[in-house]
């Protein structure tokens, strides 16, 4: 993984929102903003967006119906809305007990290749997992984490004017029921698992989301850290920020 740092900077900083148990739609517009904020400016900060949403099937770019392992009806009839979305990867089933993360990372400014920025943030997850008695491995040419059980942390990212958003996701202790709806791994159908599963022991989701934080600034070389309860703009209108320019797609 690189580690060269651009001279000529002031030192990264990295701000951690905990947005709670928060909207799939208005943690997105959210992201959004931070992306346009970020645009032409060189301030080497990293804001990451971390949460939990109520039941929600996203589907990036590598996904379709044909994924699905429920009819659409019974997506409606357990209330579970389908939300098509410009990121990498397939299906997946948001639930509570999933940590969603979603880092805003000006590449730019930083240096760094959307190859760089995914290859630390992925070792972060390693190092998160490894800590917590977890080997999880990635699959060849595939960004993303396995363990014994099934895959535990599935990516989908997106840039937008070198500015990345959306994320990555970790099932901490989620109704597994959900999770089955979908087929998230369409290469190897391997299930997507869980940490209450991998370790055979409960797991608090406050105690995973601090040591992931811990790891992703080492990962982003951040030397500050800022952690904060909520966003000032979720009490504001996002809706004139929200429209999206033409971005470079990634897998």
């Amino acid at each position: 993984m690189p580690h060269s740092t651009p001279t000529g900077f002031d030192s990264p900083s990295l701000e951690a929102h905990l947005l709670g148990l928060i909207d799939f739609e208005q943690a997105l517009a959210l992201a959004r903003r931070l992306v346009f904020d970020a645009g032409g400016t060189n301030d080497r900060q990293i804001r990451l967006l971390i949460c939990e949403h109520p039941a929600v099937l996203t589907v990036g770019r590598q996904g379709s119906r044909g994924h699905f392992r429920a009819p659409e009806r019974e997506f409606e009839s357990r209330q579970i809305p389908i939300r098509w979305v410009n990121r990498g990867g397939g299906c997946l089933v948001h639930a509570p007990g999933q940590l969603a993360v979603y880092p805003i990372v000006p590449l730019e400014s930083f240096g760094w290749s959307v190859g760089d920025f995914l290859s630390r943030f992925q070792a972060a997850w390693q190092a998160l997992l490894a800590e917590l008695g977890i080997p999880a491995q990635p699959h060849a040419n595939r960004f993303g984490l396995w363990g014994r059980t099934g895959q535990l942390v599935a990516f989908g990212v997106a840039v937008n004017g070198w500015t990345t958003y959306h994320g990555a996701f970790l099932n901490v202790e989620p109704s597994m029921t959900l999770q089955h709806l979908v087929d998230t791994d369409p290469v190897e159908h391997t299930p997507f698992t869980s940490l209450v599963v991998e370790r055979q022991q409960p797991i608090k989701m406050p105690h995973v989301r601090a040591r992931l934080i811990g790891h992703l600034a080492t990962a982003f070389e951040v030397e500050r850290q800022h952690l904060y309860s909520g966003h000032q703009y979720l009490s504001q209108p996002t809706a004139t920020r929200s429209v999206e320019p033409p971005r470079r797609r990634v897998g």
